[in-house]
């Protein structure tokens, strides 16, 4: 059993991984904290356009990771398709909605991973779960289906 200090939930469930993830980062931001989403690139310019054209009383700044100076320091939201890296900023929360392991997910204090209601996301799901119980990671299950 590892040290660890990672807090891990997975989010089972969502029908739409953008639209969750849009409800999610807005909660997250509204505590203070700092995101980082990684997935593959088409899901992450997905998220970026909803950011963009949710409610615009909501705003949520984000940027990509490769952003610098005043964008990089005031973006609440980091939008990565390679993963966390050593040039990443740091940051409270990672969000993963690809299919592999985030690389580097111990460096966060939270990690969560949002899971759709497809066969094959929830199979990849479950191969993380798994990678991260191994590593001694205590994992908190949310069924989005049953809060509704």
């Amino acid at each position: 059993m590892s040290a660890a200090v990672t807090d891990v939930a997975f989010h089972f469930g969502a029908p739409d991984k953008v639209a969750y993830t849009v409800r999610l980062l807005r909660k997250a931001v509204g505590t203070g904290a700092r995101v980082m989403v990684v997935a593959e690139i088409d899901t992450l310019e997905r998220l970026d356009a909803a950011l963009w054209t949710s409610v615009p009383s909501d705003f949520l700044t984000h940027c990509w990771v490769n952003a610098t100076g005043p964008v990089a320091a005031l973006s609440a939201v980091v939008l990565s398709n390679g993963g966390p890296d050593e040039a990443a900023p740091l940051v409270d929360v990672l969000v993963n909605l690809g299919d592999a392991m985030p690389t580097a997910f111990e460096r966060f204090p939270r990690v969560i991973e949002v899971v759709s209601l497809d066969d094959g996301d929830r199979q990849q799901a479950r191969q993380r779960w798994k990678t991260y119980a191994t590593q001694g990671y205590a994992i908190d299950r949310r069924d989005l289906n049953l809060r509704n």
